[in-house]
């Protein structure tokens, strides 16, 4: 059992909030350029009201300025330094009102609000272990609410068996969308079931303070036991139907990216092995769990599936 309660979670190997935060801090006032020059992100708001979860892991934190500087999102560019230095500039500040707009198979379609969503709701602290496909890995502790509580208030019919996500388009803001890296929008998708699990996550922060532009600003998705490319960020749309959606990476390289992209160290990228990962932060590696270690949780979802065909 990998999954440990908040007892079980050593606090000394979480970084304590106030040297983070007095670092950014001396940082946005001294080197107020290097921050312009995006350098270091915009300081983000604290969110207050935060509740621990039995959801933790016995694994050290991934330090903030890697979790904020080491970042896959190819709507600001294809290297891991480009959303940094481009959001503060690009992105700026996050449009408000945020909406999501939920349609497809539903009794209940329509809007969502980004204030509504944490309005009156207990957030929840959950530090998740996070592993790309690429072969590296984080520790995080992220801040936000169960999906499956905020898809039920749109009450899915009997069709919905899939849930798609997609990311906002605007090349204003995200330059990597000028180009043709990719098929914009950035859209993913969940079976069903997945997406009600209680450890599906829309994440509204990090480190106790809202998500800043380059880790998916102001709602992203986070599947702990699935690789990073399924986690979508900066969502404006969530769409119930009964055909499994077709993804973008799918879309990019089908012959490398599968829809239930579950964490198994033994099925290999074409490309590479992913029996082991990087943890950012380590000069070791060390072993690819199943299921990204959360295989007691959720390996119940994929019972009689071969996997090593349905990647």
């Amino acid at each position: 059992m990998l999954v440990r309660t908040v007892a079980d979670i050593r606090e000394s190997e979480v970084t304590e909030p106030g040297i983070w935060r007095d670092r950014r801090r001396f940082l946005a006032l001294g080197a107020a350029g290097a921050v312009a020059a995006g350098a270091w992100p915009a300081l983000a708001a604290p969110l207050s009201g935060l509740v621990k979860t039995p959801y933790g892991v016995d694994e050290a934190a991934t330090p903030l300025k890697d979790v904020t500087h080491y970042n896959n999102f190819y709507e600001f560019g294809t290297d891991k330094s480009d959303p940094a230095q481009m959001a503060p500039s690009y992105f700026g500040a996050v449009p408000k009102p945020w909406m999501i707009t939920v349609s497809g198979e539903c009794a209940k379609p329509g809007e969502i609000a980004y204030d509504d969503l944490i309005k009156g709701r207990q957030l929840e602290e959950r530090i998740y272990r996070l592993r790309c496909v690429e072969a590296w890995s984080m520790v995080i502790p992220w801040v936000g609410v169960p999906l499956g509580d905020v898809l039920k208030r749109f009450d899915p019919t009997s069709k919905a068996k899939y849930v798609a996500f997609t990311t906002l388009v605007d090349p204003g803001r995200f330059p990597g969308q000028r180009g043709g890296v990719l098929d914009w929008p950035y859209i993913e998708g969940l079976r069903l079931d997945e997406a009600m699990h209680p450890l599906t996550l829309l994440a509204v922060g990090l480190y106790g303070e809202e998500l800043l532009p380059q880790n998916g600003a102001p709602i992203r998705l986070v599947v702990p036991w699935k690789y990073g490319f399924k986690s979508v960020k900066s969502i404006v749309g969530i769409h119930f139907s009964e055909t499994p959606p077709r993804t973008t990476w799918m879309k990019a390289g089908p012959r490398e990216y599968g829809f239930y992209a579950n964490v198994n160290p033994l099925v290999d990228h074409p490309r590479w092995s992913q029996a082991s990962e990087r943890r950012i932060g380590e000069f070791r590696r060390r072993a690819t769990l199943a299921f990204n270690g959360y295989a007691d949780q959720v390996a119940g979802l994929y019972s009689g599936m071969d996997l090593t065909v349905n990647f």
